[in-house]
């Protein structure tokens, strides 16, 4: 009988029992030569640690103590000292104008003229008035002296003479009449010619010559002063209430604080003003108080009725710690920066600031003079890492040799 006629059939089970074993061969041959690496390891030296990353770098400045001017800001209103707008007192033809519009006036000086005759024609009447209530008052004069001789001769009555006395009296008071008429229509005369009553720049011109003007009329120009001018702005009650008492803890005075201007392009006015006027009343819908400021205004920088930036100072400079606003860190619980402890590590630390101080920060507490902060790279340290600094100078000077 052939052998290969008595093998008996492959099974399933048996095809997994092969693969199984011969799994188990495979993973035998694989883990015998790790086995005598690691026996071959103990047996000689430990294996070499990976070695750390150095710690991250970054710039950092001492906290300095510095004289810091408390300053406070605030938007104001430019305004003229005097401000008049010129209008007519007496209805009439305009004649003449006597001024170019933008020039400087002094007080007194003829601006307007008003046609002036038919004024002038009232004032002649009224003179003609007084010189006939004058020639009736001594002719009622006259008579009642006459009517006095004859009542002593018991040539006229008693009564008579009483009319002659009242007479007399009337007279005398229509020469009063008279002359206050006069004066009435001198006045209106004079105010045929608008006068400035203040000296300043004087604006546009509303009417041209030939117009009908009269005091019903809109203003005919408007007259400004210049130097010195005001500044007003407004603080709230609560403001005002903690600047008083910081004065009054300090012993100061109001009238001591520095008052800057802030020009249009940014730029700081170079004539400091002093407060001069604190407001006796609050606005009810904004609960402020207006202060003002004057000002020195020479070359015409500031005119009347423009926004402008208005800095606050303290006459006398305080020491404050000042920091980099680079430094400057927020997050939900406030400001904070990242300083370096004396085991170089970097540390949160909670600060409340104060004024702005050209590109630095007041720090009013939280930071203690001398301690290291991070104003560079902040972003590459958390709390706890050791940390590797330098100064700024050091950082730029660095830079500046690898450009070479």
């Amino acid at each position: 009988m052939n052998p290969s006629f008595c093998t008996l059939p492959r099974t399933p089970q048996a095809d997994v029992r092969e693969t199984l074993t011969a799994s188990r061969c495979y993973l035998h041959a694989l883990l015998i030569p790790v086995l005598l690496g690691l026996v071959a390891c103990g047996d000689g030296q430990p294996a070499e640690v990976a070695a750390a990353p150095p710690p991250p770098s970054v710039i950092a400045v001492r906290a300095e103590t510095k004289p810091v001017e408390e300053q406070s800001r605030f938007v104001g209103r430019v305004v003229a000292v005097d401000k008049v707008e010129l209008r007519a007192r007496v209805q009439g033809f305009l004649k003449e104008r006597k001024f170019t519009e933008g020039q400087t006036v002094e007080i007194g000086e003829e601006l307007f003229v008003i046609e002036p005759d038919q004024y002038q024609a009232v004032v002649r009447q009224r003179k003609a008035d007084v010189a006939k209530a004058v020639a009736d008052a001594k002719n009622a004069d006259a008579q009642l002296a006459r009517g006095r001789i004859l009542l002593k001769s018991k040539n006229i009555a008693a009564s008579k003479v009483d009319e002659l006395t009242a007479l007399a009296a009337v007279a005398h008071a229509s020469i009063a009449q008279a002359k206050a008429a006069l004066v009435a229509a001198e006045l209106d005369l004079g105010y045929t010619k608008v006068i400035a009553p203040v000296a300043g720049r004087i604006g546009l011109s509303q009417y041209t010559v030939g117009n009908l003007v009269g005091p019903s009329s809109d203003p005919l120009a408007t007259i400004v002063s210049g130097d010195p001018i005001y500044v007003e702005f407004p603080l709230t009650h609560r403001q005002l209430l903690e600047s008083k008492r910081a004065l009054q803890a300090e012993g100061g005075d109001p009238r001591d604080m520095v008052v800057f201007v802030s020009l249009a392009d940014g730029t700081r006015y170079d004539q400091p003003g002093r407060l001069d006027f604190i407001d006796v009343t609050t606005d009810a819908g904004t609960d402020t108080v207006t202060l003002r400021a004057q000002l020195p205004n020479p070359d015409g920088l500031l005119v009347d009725g423009e926004y402008a930036g208005v800095t606050v100072e303290a006459d006398e400079p305080e020491s404050a710690i000042v920091i980099p606003q680079s430094a400057l860190q927020v997050d939900q619980q406030g400001m904070f920066v990242m300083i370096i402890d004396a085991d170089k590590k970097a540390q949160v630390r909670r600060i409340e600031t104060g004024a702005d101080v050209g590109a630095g920060v007041v720090v009013s507490s939280g930071l203690k003079e001398g301690e290291l902060v991070i104003t560079d790279g902040v972003q590459k340290v958390r709390p706890g890492l050791l940390v590797s600094a330098t100064p700024p100078q050091a950082a730029e000077a660095g830079e500046g040799d690898g450009g070479k």
